[in-house]
């Protein structure tokens, strides 16, 4: 093999691995400071709005965009010192994205938009009563809730649907890192 061959394919490892890079970063960032497990129930509610997203498009790659579109929303209310919440308003969007998705004709397959409208009906009724109970049965909501969407991402990564792989594998690795910070929380108190 050339040295030209040989450093292409290193690179291409790396590059690989943006998505655990990325996720691992984002939930080191998340949990900083952390002291509520309940803190995290917007990013529950997006990674149901992401699938949600992609399905109602059609395009597995309107993944990222649509995470974005999530980030945006978290960030906002953060900046605006939570003057909304922003689970409430990923849930709207999500079911806007819903009547565009059936519009368009996203009714097929069911592995789509069916049934990632019933995910974002489940995850996102999770992340609305998780701020709402007791501070320790909130935090072991999100935390289960996304350990329970940690399966959904591997599940997508393993079959390709719905969205691209590198968002599956993101939010898999996303999802059980935070799910692990906030049973410590949780759990040391």
């Amino acid at each position: 093999m050339s040295e030209a061959a040989t450093t292409n394919a290193v690179t291409t490892r790396r590059v690989r691995w943006w998505p655990v890079a990325a996720a691992v970063a984002l939930a080191a960032a998340i949990s900083f400071g952390l002291a509520d497990g309940a803190e995290v129930a917007p990013v529950l509610a997006a990674s149901a709005f992401i699938y949600l997203g992609a399905a109602a498009l059609q395009k597995p790659s309107a993944a990222w965009p649509v995470f974005v579109a999530s980030f945006v929303v978290l960030t906002i209310a953060k900046v605006l010192d939570d003057a909304f919440d922003p689970t409430y308003a990923l849930v709207v969007l999500g079911a806007a994205l819903v009547v565009y998705g059936l519009l368009r004709g996203a009714a097929r397959p069911s592995s789509g938009l069916p049934l990632q409208s019933i995910a974002m009906v489940v995850v996102g009724a999770a992340a609305v009563i998780a701020p709402v109970v007791d501070r320790d049965l909130g935090g072991y909501i999100v935390a289960f809730g996304l350990l329970g969407h940690a399966g959904w991402d591997l599940y997508h990564h393993r079959t390709g649907r719905v969205v691209v792989r590198s968002m599956a594998e993101f939010c898999l690795v996303l999802d059980i890192l935070l799910a692990l910070a906030i049973l410590a929380v949780t759990v040391l108190g």
